[in-house]
């Protein structure tokens, strides 16, 4: 810790930047950092993704680009710690590169300004071995930040294990699904998960921690398992059976990944990323971090234990962050049918409204609590099927489901879509990610004709990408009547009975 750092973590609240807020850990980090007494301000590069999130009104939110370097000068501005928390775990192509640009941004960016501390978080890997291309850019991040100039601390932690995490939902799905699966040889390597209220824990400490110079810290949990263990002892806390593991020396990571994509919602490319960083043994080279930031009062939490604080999130739709809220880094802003970039071009468009005896507030429920377990309201097997096909060309299918039962947010992934707007109770917009030639949306707005009658719009777009957009679109139009009429009038006639 520098002396200014010091002197203002004694005297005065630290500002803090909170990159990646819209994601899995930073979406749970940034308002822990309020409650700690921290004036945080958090990046976004679409801010409407946190418009309604419970501690939206306790933050400075700024729009800003990790590949931007003038928003991230003016996001450190007057910064004393930044984090940093993006990562592209299912990116494509020249995400390395992508990545290494990002870092570089934010290592300039933080040295420009002046920044007293930047926090990182990578992952838990070997120093000996080959790492896969998703550790490979972890560490590279990490070198990147250590050689800014900007007193760093870099924190490598393994398997993290919370309701919502990207890892917890692979053991999750795999285990209920599969009571014999084949797997690659790294189900035995030797893993160290560490639950997420630990890893919050160190993160909100690493703000004021004692930093005599920038390094590594590895962090970890209590226990060391391989990873059929941990698959094993999940089967256990969750009530299932003893799952039979056969391994399989050739099943590759790009078959693991394909597999995975069918069994699990974790897209194809996120499974075989997932999977390529089991390929190494994850495991703690050293405590050192005891010495800089003390373990919680109680203790770490357990892997039993953290899977039982994990399912009761889920069983009480608690479940705070998820992996399928995260953008990944490039990910493309789209803009909407109704922005100027639109002007001239062709979208097609499925407009129908019915009145409802009912009131707003029944409607609306209905509305909000759309797809996952609940359903679309109409021509299940279509669904389904779209669905299957989607994963079949490597898309996300429907597998993704909801966080939560009852609530969506701006941005919460939706089975096959993402909420793109909500404005309770009068709209909601939904932006497809299904893959197809062309941009989707799906959106209801309610009208209040009087206390007990509602009339419910309901549209959907498409702008279509070539002739393939076209050819698409008018293919499924014989099918509209009966998947557009049929969600309108059963979405009525579900609020008519909740009364």
């Amino acid at each position: 810790m520098t002396e200014a750092h010091r002197a203002g973590a004694s005297e005065r609240p630290l500002r803090i930047l909170v990159t990646g807020a819209t994601g899995y850990i930073g979406g749970r980090l940034a308002p822990r950092l309020v409650a700690a007494g921290h004036r945080v301000r958090v990046l976004a590069r679409s801010p409407d993704k946190l418009r309604d999130v419970p501690w939206v009104d306790d933050v400075d939110v700024v729009r800003g680009d990790l590949g931007d370097s003038d928003s991230l000068e003016r996001a450190c501005r007057d910064i004393d710690v930044v984090y940093y928390l993006v990562h592209s775990m299912g990116g494509r192509g020249e995400f390395l590169d992508a990545e290494r640009r990002a870092a570089e941004h934010v290592a300039a960016a933080a040295r420009s300004a002046g920044v007293g501390r930047i926090v990182y978080l990578g992952g838990l890997h070997p120093k000996s071995e080959e790492l896969s291309t998703h550790l490979k850019s972890r560490a590279q991040v990490g070198r990147i930040l250590l050689e800014s100039g900007v007193p760093t601390l870099v924190f490598q932690a393994g398997v993290v294990i919370g309701s919502g995490s990207a890892s917890f939902e692979m053991i999750r799905h795999l285990s209920n699904r599969l009571p014999v699966m084949t797997t690659p040889r790294w189900v035995d390597n030797r893993i160290q998960p560490i639950a997420i209220r630990d890893v919050l824990h160190y993160l909100v400490a690493a703000a004021t921690a004692p930093l005599p110079r920038s390094r590594v810290y590895d962090i970890g949990g209590p226990d060391v398992l391989r990873y059929g263990e941990m698959m094993q002892v999940y089967a256990h806390v969750a009530g299932l059976r003893r799952r039979r593991i056969l391994v399989l020396p050739v099943l590759t990571p790009k078959l693991a990944g394909l597999w995975i994509g069918l069994v699990t919602p974790i897209p194809p490319s996120l499974g075989r990323a997932l999977i390529e960083s089991l390929g190494n043994d994850a495991v703690m080279n050293d405590h050192d971090i005891d010495e800089v930031i003390p373990p919680p009062p109680g203790g770490l939490i357990a892997y039993r234990d953290a899977v039982r604080l994990a399912l009761g999130r889920i069983d009480r739709g608690e479940v705070e962050t998820t992996w399928a809220n995260a953008s990944p880094v490039g990910a493309p802003a789209d803009p909407l049918p109704s922005d100027p970039a639109w002007a001239g071009e062709v979208v097609f468009t499925d407009e129908r409204s019915l009145d409802c005896d009912t009131d707003v507030t029944a409607v609306w429920e209905v509305v909000e609590g759309i797809g996952g377990e609940n359903g679309w309201y109409s021509f299940p097997l279509a669904w389904t099927v779209r669905g299957w096909l989607d994963r079949f060309v490597g898309g996300v299918g429907l597998n993704r489901g909801r966080r939560n039962p009852r609530t969506l947010h701006t941005g919460d992934a939706l089975d096959f879509w993402r909420v793109e707007r909500i404005d309770r109770p009068e709209l909601l917009r939904l932006r497809a990610e299904m893959l197809a030639p062309g941009g989707a949306w799906l959106e209801w707005r309610l009208e209040p004709l009087t206390p007990h009658r509602t009339r419910l719009h309901q549209r959907a777009l498409f702008f279509p990408k070539g002739l393939a957009g076209r050819i698409y679109w008018y293919s499924l139009l014989p099918f509209h009547g009966i998947i557009f009429a049929g969600m309108l009038e059963n979405i009525a006639g579900t609020a008519r009975k909740s009364r």
